[in-house]
């Protein structure tokens, strides 16, 4: 195991793992921008929630951030996430165990 240590600005680990992501990469993330670059790269993209950002529903949430990001800029009140549930874990473990034994079959073919 590597730990990496990026400076303190907003950006700076979503700009590490851009600049270092590979594509067959597994990124968890609910950072729906830095999805979509993971995904550009090839790589996986997976929130905390055991959801898999793909290109069939990256474009639905991007727009929607933006809708709420106006929202919030205009006044506007929105709701956060959710709070982490027990199923939301199992959800996560069951999606992660999917794509490693997923990957793990393509290399063996």
């Amino acid at each position: 195991m590597q730990v990496i240590q990026v400076d303190r600005s907003d950006q700076s680990v979503d700009l590490y793992i851009s600049n270092h992501v590979s594509k067959g990469d597994i990124v968890v993330t609910q950072d729906f921008g830095l999805a979509t670059v993971v995904l550009a790269k090839g790589a996986i993209a997976l929130s905390p929630r055991g959801q898999q950002y793909d290109d069939d529903n990256i474009d639905f949430l991007m727009e929607r951030r933006h809708v709420l990001a106006k929202r919030r800029r205009s006044g506007g009140r929105t709701k956060g996430p959710k709070a982490m549930t027990s199923e939301d874990r199992v959800c996560f473990q069951q999606k992660l165990t999917k794509v490693l034994n997923s990957r793990q079959e393509n290399r063996e073919h």
